[in-house]
């Protein structure tokens, strides 16, 4: 049940952070970092998550 809602957490914070940048996109300066960042912790994000499927599917948690 954790590996699941860890899961759940990865893929609700990668949307967050596409909606952040879309938002800095949109409001930003181009001098700013801030989308730079946002598409580096999109990134990260997306690891975890392949690699929480990955460790789920596995070990049998997942299917």
């Amino acid at each position: 049940m954790l590996l699941k809602t860890l899961i759940a957490a990865a893929f609700i914070a990668i949307v967050a952070s596409i909606a952040a940048g879309a938002g800095f996109l949109l409001t930003d300066d181009t001098r700013s970092r801030r989308l730079l960042v946002s598409l580096k912790v999109r990134i990260v994000l997306t690891l975890v998550l392949l690699a929480l499927l990955l460790y789920g599917f596995l070990l049998g948690d997942l299917g």
